[in-house]
Parts: structure tokens; sequence; C-alpha cells
């Protein structure tokens, strides 16, 4: 078993090295495809299926999601789908994302597995949707200038490459109509339960079929959140397991530490969502913003991740009040913002599954600690729960790219190797009780 898991491991370290390598000449050497206005595919139907999980259509899309001569098509035909989920106040929404049928067989133990990744941080504007990106990897819209790469394709080719079938969700907002509610735990978490139902229809297969969840950042809280609320929302899924990369689990702390960071727009992106769900928060919010912070924060809504650090790079929150006090503060004064934060916090609920949790000590945009309590949280509930740390040491505190993303590529691929963890969950290798590392 351990022999057969380091062939697997291997094999999907060499996949990602051969997609980052092939991701990084088609950015740096293709013109970008422009995805404005976003095609009439995201306009959803008038009436929606009632089930959530239900698939509302899907289209044909070329991807490079495997090895060329690796046993597999190049590029994968892929799908863009479009299905059923529900908001946090149980109304039904169109979601979109990538489904990607593998070519090649199950490459482990057991059936076929289904594999829902959870993308990080791309965004708020409808431009961001990662399937949008996944054809070519990168895609720029001129009006107005916008980047938005395809940060998953690593991800989803390690898998597809694997024998997985494979899906991507966009979350509620991304691509369709409306604003995307960024670290929304509940909507996050619908959108990857009911993209694991979709993708069960779409093979063909029961819910009964194995699950696993892949996600890092933005990605890592959507699936622990999914991971904790698989039970009461989900319990037809056969959830095996969970990777929670880095995950925001605490957005009080979050938001505090992410503030004046290459990325510190983000914010912009909660308090956003916040207010799309929250309407009573805008009054205050208003009057705590300058006209200036205000203009910001609605150009924010438009944004992807790229613009970001075009545009808002280590920016702090508190050049965008009227009193120069944080965002952060403002929302800790606002008694409803107070309650909204707690609403969003990860660990109130157990998991009935196992999951990895990873955080890197020196994580300067997802703190360590707010990770760390999260294991901690569920093991005191009786979960089952391997917390592993990174100790990459700090690289340039504050850039994100090496603290945070650095981590990701170690945690999912490398010696903390989520891939295998979940290789052994889908192989039934046994695992109980909680390791805090």
């Amino acid at each position: 078993m351990q022999e057969h898991n380091s062939q697997l491991r291997r094999f999907a370290a060499c996949t990602v090295a051969a997609v980052a390598v092939a991701a990084g000449s088609c950015v740096t050497g293709a013109v970008a495809a422009d995805a404005a206005p976003v095609s009439a595919f995201y306009t959803p139907p008038a009436r929606l299926p009632a089930q959530p999980g239900s698939v509302v259509k899907s289209e044909p899309m070329p991807i490079f999601a495997t090895l060329p001569g690796g046993g597999g098509q190049w590029p994968v035909a892929a799908q863009r789908v479009m299905y059923t989920s529900r908001t946090q106040d149980d109304a039904p929404v169109a979601v979109s994302g990538t489904y990607i049928e593998p070519t090649r067989p199950w490459q482990s133990g057991g059936p076929r597995p289904t594999v829902v990744i959870a993308p990080g941080t791309v965004g708020q504007g409808t431009q961001c949707a990662p399937s949008i990106a996944f054809s070519t990897g990168f895609v720029v819209s001129t009006d107005p200038l916008s980047m938005s790469p395809n940060q998953e394709a690593i991800a989803a080719a390690a898998w597809s490459s694997m024998g997985a079938r494979v899906l991507v969700t966009d979350y509620i907002g991304l691509g369709t109509p409306g604003i995307h509610t960024y670290v929304n735990r509940v909507e996050e978490a619908h959108a990857v339960l009911d993209g694991a139902r979709a993708a069960n229809r779409l093979g063909g297969v029961p819910d009964s079929a194995p699950l696993v969840l892949w996600g890092y950042s933005q990605g890592g809280g959507a699936t622990a959140a999914a991971a904790e609320l698989q039970p009461g929302y989900a319990p037809d899924l056969n959830l095996k397991g969970t990777w929670a990369g880095a995950p925001p689990a605490d957005l009080a702390k979050v938001l505090g530490q992410v503030d004046g960071t290459l990325i510190s727009g983000v914010i912009g992106f909660a308090i956003n969502g916040f207010v799309a769900r929250n309407p009573q928060l805008r009054t205050a919010l208003d009057a705590a913003a300058t006209p200036q912070g205000r203009a910001v924060l609605d150009g924010l809504a438009a944004e992807c991740i790229g613009d970001v650090i075009v545009k808002q790079r280590f920016m702090r929150t508190s050049a965008l009040t009227v009193d120069h006090r944080s965002m952060l503060d403002h929302l800790n004064a606002i008694p409803e913002a107070v309650q909204v934060l707690n609403e969003q916090r990860i660990g109130t609920l157990r998991p009935s599954s196992p999951v990895l949790i990873t955080s890197g000590r020196n994580d300067d945009t997802v703190p360590y600690g707010q990770a760390r309590r999260l294991a901690s949280d569920w093991c005191a509930k009786g979960a089952t729960v391997t917390f592993r740390t990174n100790d990459l040491p700090p690289i340039l505190p504050g850039a994100t790219l090496p603290n945070h993303f650095g981590p990701e590529l170690i945690d999912g691929y490398g010696t903390n190797n989520a891939i295998g963890y979940l290789v052994d969950r889908l192989d039934g290798k046994p695992v109980s009780g909680c390791t805090i590392d």
C-alpha cells in the first residue's frame, strides 16, 4: 500500500510539474482570450429545477488537464456545466463550473471517485469564474481591463491524470448573475456539495460513488464548511475525505491579517458579499467609508484577483474610512456585522468523515492559529482530523505569494501530501481520532 501510494504521488508530482510549466508557457507566450462579455451560457433559465445538484445545461470545452501521451486524450474533452444549488436562505440558484470526465482507468483501489475542487480566491466579477479561464489558462477582459488566471489547472490535472472524475465549481455569483458571496460559509459549502451531485449525474454514477473534496485558501474554507455541513445538507453523498488547506475558518482573524498585504483588496470582496446577503449593514458601512473608499469597494465587486494585485496591492483599509480605523474595526463596532462574522465561523459542527487540515506556520494571509483552532474545535466534537503544519520560513512577509501560496504546492503535492491522504481514504485505509502536528 505504501509503495503503491508512493507511485501515485510521484505520478501526480510529474503531472503537476509538467502542467505548471505548460501553464506558464501559455500565459507568457499566447494571446489571452477575451472574456467580456460573459457568454450566454452563464445566463440561467427563468425557472430552475427544484432539486439541488440538478444539471441545468452543459457544453463541450477543451482543456489541457492531462499529460500528452500519458494514457489519456490531449486536450481533454471537458464540459462547462450549470447546476442548481441553494443560497444561505434556501433559495434556488444557478452555479457554473467545469466537469472533466477521465479518459484513463482509475489508478488506485476501489471504484473511480468523484473529486470536487473548490478554487482559491479568483475575484468577485462575473468574468473571474474559473470555468471561463479553464480552456486557455489565462483570460484578459478588455472593457474594463481585467485579468483572471486558472489557478486550479494543477489540481485538476493531477486528479484527472489519476483517472478521477473532476468538477471545479465556480461558486455562487461567478460567471452566473448576482454578486459572488465571497467566503460565505453556507453558500460555498452548498456549491461544493451540489457540485458533487452534478458531477455524479454527468458521470452517470449514483451518489454512493466515493467522493473527496480538495481546496486551499478560499477553497480550503469552502471544503471545510462542506465537510461539516455534509451530514445535514447532503447525507446522500459518500464523502470519504477532505483536504482543507489554509482554511479561513475565523474571518475576523483573517480580515485582520490580510489587511495591508499584496491581496488586501479581498477584504472588499468579503464586505460586498456580507452586504449583499445582509443589506441592514449598508447604512453603517456607508457612513464609515469615505466617498473614495466607497468607490473602491464598489469597484472591487467587478474585479479579479489579478486586478487587486495591480490596483490595490498592499492597501490598508484605514485609508478607506473617515476616521482612519480599519474596516475590521468598524465591523467589530456594528452588532449586526459581528453576528454575520460569527455565522461564518467554521468549526461549530462535526464532520462525519475524515479531514486533513494543513496550514503554514508563517502564512501571512490566512493565519495559522485560527486554522489550528479549527482542528481543535473539531477534535473536541469527536471528529477524525489530521492537522499538519508547514514550517516554510517567512519570505517577504506580506507578499502573499511565497508564504501563502508556497505551502499550497508543498501541502498539496509534497511533504504534507494531501493527495496521498485522500487516496488512502479512497483505498479504505483506516484513520481515526485526532493528530495535531
